[in-house]
C-alpha cells in the first residue's frame, strides 16, 4: 500500500516525540472539545426578506416639480 513521504515523516515523527499527542490533544481540546453546554450558540437563522408592500413606489412629479 502507498504511503507518502509526509505521511510517514509524520507518523515518524509522532513515534519519537509522544509528548506532541498530548499537546495536539490539548490544542483540539480548546477549540473543538466541549459539551453543549459550554458551546456558544449558533447564530439566530436570517431569513431573506419578503417582497410585497417594501419596495420603493415612485409618485409622479406635480406639474410645478416638472
Amino acid at each position: 500500500m502507498y504511503e507518502s513521504e509526509l505521511t510517514k515523516f509524520i507518523r515518524e515523527y509522532l513515534e519519537k516525540h509522544p509528548e506532541e499527542l498530548a499537546s495536539q490533544q490539548q490544542g483540539r481540546a480548546i477549540w473543538w472539545d466541549k459539551d453543549a453546554a459550554t458551546r456558544t450558540p449558533p447564530a439566530p437563522p436570517r431569513h431573506s426578506p419578503k417582497a410585497g408592500g417594501n419596495e420603493y413606489t415612485f409618485e409622479p412629479l406635480s406639474e410645478k416639480d416638472q
